[in-house]
């Protein structure tokens, strides 16, 4: 904390900060998500198929730790993705308590069409900063998420 500033002034500062990223987050998820067009996906269905579309068949915990959520979320996830056939899960050969998630071909069909229209809208997004922005936001974001356990 710099030395000619209260405490006071520090807490007024950080929680300030604090509320605007929450709320440029919850911009930037509403935008995402009407960006997904009328796929009928939720944000969190297009990053399980996203993840499993780059980086190729995952376990459930795998994909909890690539987007970020809960695994309990995750199994009703899976499920409904597998209820539109855009997934599937097995037992993995090498460990039978563990489930794989992968693509079925008209989820592959989907993400070819959907992630670059899903691209070209967070390019859109991101363009209010020039690259050098992008950049030092990046890096300032990654030294935040360090500080949280």
């Amino acid at each position: 904390m710099a030395r000619d500033r209260s405490p006071k002034d520090a807490e007024r500062l950080a929680l300030s900060t604090y509320i605007r990223l929450l709320r440029t987050a919850n911009l930037a998820r509403n935008y995402a998500s009407h960006h997904l067009g009328d796929s009928g996906l939720t944000l969190t269905q297009f990053g399980v198929l996203e993840a499993i579309y780059h980086l190729g068949p995952m376990s459930l915990s795998d994909i909890a730790q690539k987007i970020l959520t809960t695994g309990g979320n995750l199994t009703m996830v899976v499920g409904n993705l597998e209820k539109s056939g855009l997934a599937e899960r097995h037992r993995s050969p090498q460990d039978k308590r563990v489930l794989i998630v992968a693509l079925t071909s008209k989820g592959r069909k989907l993400m070819r069409g959907l992630f670059p229209q899903h691209a070209r809208a967070i390019v859109s997004l991101m363009a209010a900063l020039d690259d050098k922005e992008q950049q030092h936001l990046r890096e300032l974001l990654r030294r935040l998420a360090k500080r949280t356990p």
